[in-house]
């Protein structure tokens, strides 16, 4: 039998719905047949989610992950301390909140830089709540970068039908533009080779979108194609990356999901955010809620493994047992083929 890879998952923030998609997750079968899941989080916030969302599993506390068994019916835990019972409000960003998750994501990465573990998970943050704590960042993305040691990243997007990874994310739609540079746009051709080829893809067919409106239509609307966007394609070539454009935005994602592609290339967050959750979310207006969250979010350059849900905190309805475990479950399942992808390359 395969041996199992560990895996954590931080908790995310307590007062959203990380702790809830966690233990509806675990509480399926199929991700003990693939992994050892550990938990890095709270027990007091994992006791509240199993006792709101009425599951029938009991909580292992650990001291080290590596005493984790993975026992399909019980959530193996690294307690961490940071809230105390009835220490936290759900739907509300603040401070201790925000400490707690940053600290969750901190041990998560230490325990996967020893390789204790093989892949890190992570459950959302809110933003506002770690600022408010003090760590000055704009999302996972950057945390991880920064306590990895890791200069040249992307992050990179994926739905059963589509994948994306983006030259620019967390900053304002000005300065996006102005970072659409030859050297930053080959970088992460480069990295959606790697992510794809550590997603399983032997030879992936890059897409690369371009950043105005018909690709300029040769300089009437901007110059960026030109100048910065078509010099990097031509040297991805040069490289033997298989890759293609620059293509107008608004076709290269469907040709992407018709099979055409196997990732675009997006050059800032909603360009490649839109398209990715059109494809994955399904929300149904009369129920009130979403039927489908499909979908996950990796940091590729990393010297770990590192995936994520594709959603946020989702504080309306957080503590309500009504968020949906299924990116969750891909995220999971992702990073259990990322290592595995990885070690055989190693």
């Amino acid at each position: 039998m395969k041996q199992r890879m560990r895996i954590a998952i931080t908790m995310g923030d307590p007062a959203g719905v990380g702790p809830e998609v966690i233990v509806k997750a675990l509480s399926h079968a199929e991700i003990y047949q693939k992994c050892i899941p550990v938990v890095i989080g709270d027990l007091a916030v994992m006791e509240d989610a199993v006792r709101f969302c009425n599951l029938p599993v009991a909580l292992c506390q650990l001291s080290d992950v590596r005493e984790a068994k993975g026992e399909f019916g019980s959530i193996d835990l690294i307690n961490m301390n940071q809230i105390h019972p009835d220490g936290w409000e759900y739907k509300k960003s603040c401070a201790e909140c925000g400490e707690a998750s940053f600290q969750y994501v901190i041990y998560g990465i230490k325990e996967a830089i020893k390789g204790k573990v093989q892949a890190v998970v992570t459950a959302p943050i809110n933003k506002e709540s770690i600022n408010m704590a003090g760590h000055n960042y704009s999302g996972h993305t950057e945390i991880f970068a920064e306590y990895t040691g890791t200069k040249n990243f992307a992050m990179l997007l994926a739905s059963k039908t589509l994948h994306v990874i983006h030259v620019t994310t967390h900053c304002s739609l000005r300065e996006a533009c102005d970072r659409i540079k030859k050297d930053r746009v080959l970088n992460v051709i480069r990295l959606a080779q790697k992510g794809m080829s550590q997603l399983g893809y032997k030879n992936p067919k890059i897409g690369v979108a371009g950043l105005n409106p018909h690709c300029s239509e040769n300089g009437l609307f901007g110059t960026e194609e030109e100048r910065e966007i078509l010099p990097a394609i031509e040297e991805a070539k040069k490289e033997g990356i298989n890759v293609v454009g620059p293509e107008s935005p608004d076709t290269v994602f469907v040709k992407c999901q018709a099979g055409q592609y196997d990732i675009v290339v997006a050059m800032y967050h909603d360009q490649g955010h839109i398209p990715l959750k059109l494809s994955g979310f399904k929300y149904d207006l009369q129920k009130d809620r979403y039927e489908s969250v499909s979908g996950i979010n990796c940091t590729i350059g990393l010297p770990i493994v590192r995936t994520s849900v594709d959603h946020g905190t989702a504080f309306g309805k957080a503590g309500e047992g009504r968020a949906n475990e299924e990116s969750m479950m891909d995220a999971i399942f992702a990073g259990v083929e990322m290592a595995e992808n990885r070690s055989k390359e190693e």
